[in-house]
């Protein structure tokens, strides 16, 4: 979108907001939201992790489950990069940090380093405090916001299993991992829906600015559009 370097000058010397609907051109770029992709991606992921931790798989599968897990860092942070093109700021800084932790997981258990479950406990223990931080501010954005509430509980399960070991923690972080895989594979196939058939279909539950900006009109769009990230002189 462009907009005018500088808005007009009232007489007085005041400055005063232009009416952008007039002077605004809107250049459709061919992208469709990324979000289904990287609930897909967690989803997947994240039954893979949980079953093991149940003892679906056998003691030495740890080397197949990296390899499985290992494409959910290739689609998610594909995700992350086509979010902040689509300048959805929350959604890319959770997508790609997700693509992080699946990319350490997935070499954690492939080559077993030394003390490697240690660090991926302390991992997931950092990525925990950083979800409960998106979580705080992202509850307008319904389907992230509950996806994050389960993602917190069970990152924080599992960074304890990590560093204790203790079989019965284990348990409750697969457990969790099925039921954040439960709820990020609604909130996709929901969000699918919606875009294929251009009306909400399942309940998502946005609110505030993350309803206007599938409800609202042009002006709720280009509102405050001057300050945006790319707009502005300077991040």
């Amino acid at each position: 979108m462009n907009t005018p370097d500088s808005a007009p000058t009232a007489p007085g010397g005041r400055h005063h907001e232009p009416d952008l609907r007039r002077m605004t051109r809107i250049n459709l770029r061919p992208i469709a939201s990324p979000m289904p992709l990287g609930f897909y991606a967690v989803a997947i992921a994240s039954v893979i992790v949980g079953c093991l931790q149940l003892g679906v798989f056998d003691e030495n599968a740890h080397r197949a489950v990296a390899f499985t897990i290992l494409p959910a860092f290739v689609l998610q942070l594909l995700v992350g990069i086509l979010a902040f093109s689509a300048r959805d700021v929350l959604a890319a800084t959770l997508m790609a940090c997700f693509s992080g932790t699946w990319l350490a997981t997935s070499l954690v258990l492939a080559l077993d380093p030394p003390g490697g479950t240690q660090v991926l406990g302390v991992l997931n223990l950092a990525f925990t405090v950083f979800a409960g931080l998106m979580a705080s501010v992202a509850k307008a954005k319904r389907a992230l916001w509950l996806v994050l509430c389960v993602a917190v509980p069970r990152f924080a399960v599992a960074a304890v299993f990590n560093l204790s070991g203790t079989s019965w923690v284990g348990t409750a972080s697969g457990v969790l991992g099925l039921l954040l895989a439960s709820v990020a594979l609604y909130a996709a196939f929901a969000l699918m829906l919606e875009d294929m058939r251009g009306e909400q279909i399942l309940p998502i539950g946005r609110s505030g600015p993350a309803h206007h900006a599938v409800e609202g009109d042009l002006s709720v769009q280009l509102r405050n559009l001057e300050r945006a990230a790319g707009v502005r002189r300077t991040l």
